[in-house]
C-alpha cells in the first residue's frame, strides 16, 4: 500500500488542525535515579477533529516532540488485547479495550509533523504471523489511515521473528526481577525512540493496564507461550503468555534464564516483575494513554463485571511510571497503594517495582501535572 500526497491531505483535514530524549542501543542501558517528571493531562470529549489539537497541546506542555524524535526512527507499541473478534456487547473494541484509531493516527501525524524520519507501528496479535494489517482490518480498521499521516509508516506483527533474522536481547540493569534479560522481536531494538500507546483500562491480575502493562505484549510468544519449544524459539506462537503468570515452565532455552527459578507461582507475583524488568530494559521514552471512552472492571470484554465507560481524557509524559502514576490519580486509586490495597487487592504494584529498578517515580508529590488538573479530571472507575 502506497501513500498518497492527496490522501495524506484528506487525512491531516480529517483529523482537525494540529497543534503546534534520545536512544543509547538498548542493551546497554544502565540504572538511574528516579527523576522528577511532567504529565500532561488534557480532556476530549470524543474520538474525532479534537484528538489531534488536544494532544499536541500536551506535548507544547511537554516541551513539544522535536527534541525527542527529529529524524529519528520511532517506534510505537500498540494496545490490541485479545483477538480483533472480541467485543463487549456489540460496541467496538478501540471504544473500549483498544487504543482507538483517531489517537493511533493523530500520535502518528503528530510525531511526523515533529521531524519523525520514519515510524513503525508494532504489536504481537495472539497465536498468528499474519502480518499487522491483516489483523487491524478483521476489527474493520483501515491500515491505508495510518499510512496516510505520516510520509513513512510500517507495520510489523512482533509476536515472532517477523522480518528480523535474529532476536534482540535486552539486559535488566541491575540483574532483574524476574528474569534476567528478555529476547525481543527485532523491532525494538531498531528504533531511536520508543512509545507506548496504551489504554486507561483496569486489569484482572494486575490491578490496572497502563503505559508500563501494554509492554508485557512485546514478549514474543515464540520463545514466551504456553506452546514455546524447550532448548530454541518456534517459528510460530503458540498459545498465549501463561508461563508468566503460572510460572510452570520456563521459556525457550535460547532466552536468559530467571533471576530465581523457584519463584512464587503467582501471577500476582511474576507479571508486576516481568512488566517492570520488560520496562527497565527496553526503556519507554513517550508514554501516551487513551481515556476517552475506555472500560472498568478488567482489560477485555472477557473479563466478569466489566462495564463501557467515558472518562473523556488522554495522558501523556515521557516516563512511564509518573505517566501511570497520574493515570491510576486520575482512576480514584492512589499511586502509591501496594498489594492488599485496590486496585492492587490480589498482586504487587508495578510502579513500586519499577520505581524499585530506577525507572522513575509513583510520587505524586516529584510530579508536575501540567493542563487539566488530577482534581478536575478524576474519574472513578470502581463507582461508575
Amino acid at each position: 500500500m502506497m501513500t498518497t500526497a492527496c490522501s495524506r491531505r484528506k487525512f491531516i483535514a480529517a483529523m482537525g488542525a494540529t497543534a503546534g530524549a534520545w536512544l543509547a542501543r538498548p542493551t546497554m542501558f544502565l540504572a538511574r535515579a528516579a527523576p522528577a517528571s511532567r504529565v500532561a493531562v488534557g480532556t476530549c470529549h470524543e474520538y474525532g477533529p479534537e484528538v489531534v489539537g488536544a494532544l499536541g497541546n500536551m506535548f507544547d506542555q511537554l516541551g513539544g516532540l522535536q527534541g525527542l524524535v527529529r529524524g529519528k526512527t520511532v517506534a510505537i507499541k500498540l494496545n490490541l488485547t485479545g483477538v480483533a473478534t472480541d467485543r463487549l456487547g456489540y460496541t467496538p473494541p478501540g471504544i473500549t479495550h483498544w487504543v482507538h484509531p483517531q489517537v493511533i493516527g493523530a500520535t502518528v501525524h503528530l510525531l511526523a509533523k515533529a521531524g519523525a524520519h520514519r515510524i513503525r507501528l508494532l504489536e504481537s496479535p495472539m497465536v498468528t504471523t499474519e502480518p499487522l494489517e491483516e489483523f487491524m482490518l478483521q476489527a474493520n480498521w483501515e491500515p491505508r489511515d495510518f499510512l496516510s499521516a505520516a510520509p513513512r509508516v510500517e507495520f510489523e506483527n512482533t509476536n515472532y521473528l517477523g522480518r528480523g533474522k535474529e532476536y534482540s536481547r535486552f539486559w535488566v540493569p541491575g540483574g532483574g526481577l524476574m528474569f534476567k534479560g528478555y529476547d525481543l522481536n527485532h523491532s525494538y531494538e531498531d528504533c531511536d525512540v520508543f512509545v507506548s500507546l496504551a489504554k486507561l483500562k483496569e486489569h484482572t491480575t494486575v490491578g490496572i493496564t497502563l503505559s508500563m502493562k501494554n509492554c508485557f505484549g512485546i514478549t514474543p510468544c515464540t520463545i514466551y507461550g504456553d506452546g514455546a519449544p524447550e532448548d530454541e524459539p518456534s517459528l510460530f506462537p503458540r498459545g498465549g503468555r501463561g508461563p508468566f503468570h503460572e510460572m510452570n515452565r520456563l521459556p525457550a532455552k535460547s532466552a536468559p534464564p530467571p533471576v530465581d527459578p523457584d519463584a512464587p507461582k503467582d501471577p500476582g507475583y511474576s507479571v508486576p516483575r516481568v512488566v517492570a524488568d520488560l520496562v527497565a530494559a527496553r526503556p519507554i521514552h513517550l508514554a501516551i494513554i487513551d481515556g476517552i471512552h475506555s472500560m472498568s472492571g478488567g482489560e477485555g470484554p472477557w473479563s466478569e463485571g466489566r462495564r463501557h465507560v467515558q472518562p473523556r481524557l488522554l495522558i501523556a509524559g515521557t516516563n512511564c511510571v509518573a505517566t501511570d502514576a497520574v493515570g491510576m490519580a486520575l482512576m480514584g486509586f492512589d499511586p502509591m497503594a501496594d498489594r492488599g490495597t485496590p486496585p492492587f487487592e490480589t498482586s504487587d504494584s508495578t510502579l513500586r517495582l519499577a520505581e524499585q529498578l530506577g525507572v522513575g517515580t509513583r510520587d505524586l508529590n516529584q510530579i508536575e501535572v501540567l493542563g487539566t488538573p488530577i482534581a478536575k479530571a478524576r474519574f472513578n472507575f470502581r463507582s461508575v
